[in-house]
């Protein structure tokens, strides 16, 4: 059981309401990690700007590309929540998530992933220096960005221990 409620959109104050009916008109859905950070719609919209930040690594990286990313962070931090909602993306367009050959592009976001969550000190030279030959300092701006984010989603799902969304259930890995 999560450690903070999800909002009662009935008894909740405008500004929830708003926000809680701002996401769903963008994003047409509403997780359990959404609904309990709507009790503070500021953290909710700091925490959405992942969709932001994913939309401009796009179209340099497609959605594998970024999936098997937050894949690889989400396993490093030990997070079911974000570990299953990427396993679904990945499910649902006809992959199996144990089964995929990486690109050697996705392999080394894959190892930038890894690497930046198990310590962000220590992400190799040699990352940065395959990344700094592909990439211009806006991309790599806004993918340290967007993994830092992804670690901050991981984080928050670990620590307030957020209940797995029901539609994420078959796609836990077994």
């Amino acid at each position: 059981m999560a450690m903070i409620p999800p909002i009662d959109y009935a008894s909740a104050s405008q500004d929830i309401r708003a926000e809680h009916d701002r996401e769903l008109g963008l994003r047409g859905r509403m997780t359990n990690m959404k609904r309990i950070l709507l009790h503070s719609p500021a953290a909710h919209r700091i925490y959405a700007e992942w969709f932001t930040l994913s939309d401009l690594l796009k179209p340099t990286l497609d959605d594998r590309a970024i999936w098997l990313l937050s894949l690889a962070i989400s396993q490093v931090c030990r997070a079911e929540i974000p570990v299953t909602f990427f396993r679904r993306a990945l499910i649902d367009s006809g992959l199996d998530p144990e089964a995929i050959t990486p690109t050697m592009d996705e392999a080394l976001l894959i190892s930038f992933g890894k690497s930046i969550a198990a310590d962000a000190n220590a992400v190799p030279d040699d990352i940065w220096a395959a990344f700094k030959g592909r990439y211009d300092n806006t991309l790599l701006v806004n993918l340290v960005a967007f993994a830092g984010i992804m670690v901050a989603t991981c984080v928050f799902t670990n620590a307030v221990r957020v209940d797995l969304d029901p539609e994420l259930e078959g796609y836990r890995k077994r």
